[in-house]
């Protein structure tokens, strides 16, 4: 049993709390104003206990040879779960985490220690702002899972801020994008068209219930110049508990359907999600 004492602290963007685990002895839940953003398990760095996060690490396990160091970049830093992953699965890669709550990453960093040998730095910024100053071909993977609250702020759901990820990504790159959405899709759609104008090719993974429009979730966009390794996505999602689909080609383009990206000016944070969407009433 964890005797583990939960944390609260006021940070610079809202109430972060760190709560621990009663099932497992080092594990420990975040969550900011209410609303969950990280799981770690210190012991077992590979646990991935949200099923975003999930598909995300198996993004992050298929796009090079298994152990491969890579150059990471993580947009949202919240409990560090995918830079800790990364160290443990392709050690020797050297990440960035760019996190706007510098109070958050402070609290992290206190209670949640990063394990000895991991090349992580974080930095106190602005997604957007940090991405626009950062050099071209310079990261392997980015992986964009930027939270205000539960919504995606605007600055970072346009195909300005595409256009940036898209410099900074090497020509073998691949972007990972974290959204959240129901139907009829308007803002998951208008994402998707924006980095289809960009990359060569895009696949969306998600459980089915959430494609169908039956409720609101999350989806986890991929963007690269190179072919994606849809077959083994495919087959790493549909094991998990919580089985997904990746759509990709012409089944992703029907999706997409006549929507249009979206620029600056006209830039919506992601919709609001439904009260208990992400585990909060």
């Amino acid at each position: 049993m964890n005797e583990a004492i939960p944390v609260s602290r006021v940070t610079d963007h809202g109430t972060a709390k760190l709560m621990p685990d009663v099932d497992r002895r080092r594990a420990w839940l975040l969550t900011v104003d209410g609303a969950p953003q990280s799981y770690v398990d210190l012991d077992e760095p590979t646990h991935l206990e949200f099923e975003y996060a999930r598909r995300l690490g198996h993004v992050l396990d298929v796009v090079a040879e298994p152990g491969r160091p890579l150059d990471v970049v993580h947009l949202g830093g919240g409990a560090l779960t995918l830079p800790r992953y990364v160290a443990a699965t392709r050690p020797g890669s050297r990440q960035d985490v760019v996190e706007a709550d510098r109070g958050l990453l402070d609290l992290v960093a206190e209670h949640l220690p990063l394990p000895d040998g991991a090349d992580v730095t974080t930095h106190g910024a602005d997604a957007r702002a940090w991405l626009e100053a950062a050099p071209a071909d310079s990261a392997d993977v980015i992986v964009a899972d930027v939270f205000g609250g539960s919504r995606v702020p605007a600055h970072l759901a346009s195909a300005d801020f595409a256009r940036e990820a898209e410099r900074v990504l090497r020509a073998r790159g691949v972007l990972l994008v974290n959204l959240a959405d129901a139907a009829p899709f308007a803002f998951l759609r208008s994402q998707l068209a924006g980095y289809a104008t960009l990359f060569a090719e895009s696949a969306l993974i998600a459980e089915p219930g959430v494609l169908r429009g039956r409720r609101f979730g999350n989806a986890v966009l991929v963007a690269a110049h190179r072919p994606l390794d849809t077959a083994a996505l495919a087959r790493r999602t549909a094991a998990d508990a919580f089985p997904a689909r990746v759509e990709h080609g012409a089944a992703l383009r029907e999706f997409i359907g006549d929507a249009r990206p979206v620029r600056d000016e006209d830039a919506m944070p992601s919709p609001e999600p439904p009260a208990g969407a992400f585990g909060i009433g």
